[in-house]
């Protein structure tokens, strides 16, 4: 069902909802009001028949007989029955009175306390009235003609105007619910014209404070989002076949040239050394390509892991690449109360290879010795290498996590893909971390790598 058809379903139950609940509130309040006007006409009625009848004694006279039929009867099949304090019928308006009703309630009538109830279709009232010391014991019962007459005619003035008030109440529900959402149908108008080609293109945020303006301005800040991943995309999809291409070629070229003119076997050496260095080229990038394709896979099996293991297998492996780098480790502060220190939730491979992509970075563009540190700070992990080397231009640094760029200053100092940084990023996002980069030319760099320690170690 559409939000619309939903808003206007909606709309029309809660607001019938409420007018009917007044509606019956209304009609509830008349009836109760009718029936206790009625309760106290019956009542005088009572007291006036207690007063002709038994304190003008006109029961012992029989002068009553003559006139009561014409003139102490005034309301619709009028019903009046007059009991003795002994229980006994003393009077009644009419003889074919059906007196099991007023029997039924002799016993419960009280000088504190009249009993009203309803019998043989009319309403009817107990009282007692004191008489010569004695309580007797007065019935009168009728029926509101004019009462319910009322009550007809506001049930159907009620039932009546609830339809009508209905019709309405969709009218005003279709109209509440379209310009509810005409800025959200403007929203989708704006969106639908959205797409590859023009994802520059932005919703407009409206007035930037109710909810469609919130929603305008998480489309734009994912259009942002999608813009930045198109245009990284196309980046490194140009990098990558731009790197890739090259060793292809001059690795083809080699050897085309070595089967036209090379004449002996030392100069087909010559060729297929270089051929085969291009060849390890070609390998290092495929390597670090699907690494970067690695690094996105968030359904990556997670466990426990100690963080200086990774560590001391990447300081390893670095001084395998670099045998005269001096790399020096230290250990920064370690809470005391940790049963467990360094250890942090996630893929003990991929930690390995982010923290071996810092060394290497570290190692490759510094002759000096490379500074690691391990430690925690604020409560989270902390890895920091530092070096002394050539250190990244200012407008570099903005670009170094972009997927095979290269800073100018690197490309003159050493080879590379352009690929350690942003596959570490990656590494380090994927486990809840951050990872910062502060350079400066002539001064070296210090890449800081801070994880989320694992729950059973938290501080």
């Amino acid at each position: 069902m559409l939000i619309r058809n939903k808003l206007i379903l909606r709309f029309t139950l809660l607001v019938l909802a409420i007018q009917l609940s007044l509606s019956l509130f209304v009609y509830y309040f008349h009836a109760a009001t009718r029936e206790q006007k009625f309760v106290n006409r019956l009542r005088g009625k009572a007291e006036l028949t207690g007063r002709i009848l038994l304190q003008r004694g006109n029961l012992r006279s029989g002068i009553l007989r003559t006139f009561r039929r014409r003139d102490l009867l005034t309301m619709p099949r009028e019903q009046i029955s007059v009991y003795s304090p002994h229980g006994r019928l003393i009077y009644e308006s009419d003889d074919r009175i059906d007196q099991r009703g007023n029997e039924a309630h002799l016993s419960e009538i009280n000088p504190e306390r009249p009993v009203s109830f309803r019998f043989a279709g009319r309403e009817a009232l107990g009282v007692a009235y004191p008489f010569e010391g004695e309580n007797y014991r007065i019935f009168a019962a009728g029926y509101d003609d004019v009462g319910f007459q009322q009550l007809d005619k506001l049930r159907l003035i009620l039932l009546v105007g609830n339809l009508g008030a209905l019709a309405l109440i969709v009218v005003a529900g279709w109209y509440f619910a379209n310009e509810s959402l005409k800025p959200m149908a403007r929203v989708v108008r704006e969106v639908r014209r959205i797409t590859a080609s023009n994802l520059s293109r932005r919703v407009n945020e409206g007035n930037q404070k109710d909810e469609v303006a919130q929603l305008a301005m998480t489309f734009n800040r994912m259009l942002t989002g999608l813009e930045q991943a198109f245009e990284a995309q196309k980046s490194f999809v140009a990098h990558a076949s731009h790197e890739l291409r090259t060793p292809l070629a001059n690795a083809l070229g080699t050897l085309e040239t070595s089967v036209l003119y090379d004449q002996d076997l030392a100069e087909a050496k010559r060729s297929m050394q270089s051929a085969q260095q291009e060849i390890r080229r070609l390998i290092g990038l495929t390597n670090g390509l699907l690494a970067l394709a690695r690094a996105d896979e968030a359904t990556m099996h997670r466990q426990r892991v100690r963080l200086d293991e990774c560590l001391t297998q990447a300081l390893a492996h670095a001084a395998g690449k670099y045998p005269g780098r001096q790399v020096r480790l230290s250990f920064g502060e370690v809470p005391e109360e940790l049963d467990e220190p360094f250890v942090v939730e996630g893929n003990a491979p991929l930690l390995t290879t982010a923290l071996l992509n810092l060394l290497d970075n570290a190692c490759k563009y510094s002759d000096g010795p490379v500074q690691v540190e391990l430690g925690y700070r604020a409560g989270r992990l902390q890895v920091v290498v530092q070096d002394a080397g050539i250190g990244i231009e200012p407008a570099a640094l903005e670009r170094i996590y972009e997927p095979l760029f290269r800073a100018e200053t690197g490309r003159q100092t050493a080879v590379g893909y352009g690929l350690g940084l942003p596959i570490t990023q990656k590494i380090v996002r994927l486990h809840g971390g951050e990872l910062r980069v502060e350079s400066a030319v002539g001064q070296g760099t210090t890449a800081t790598v801070g994880l989320p320690a694992a729950i059973s170690a938290a501080l």
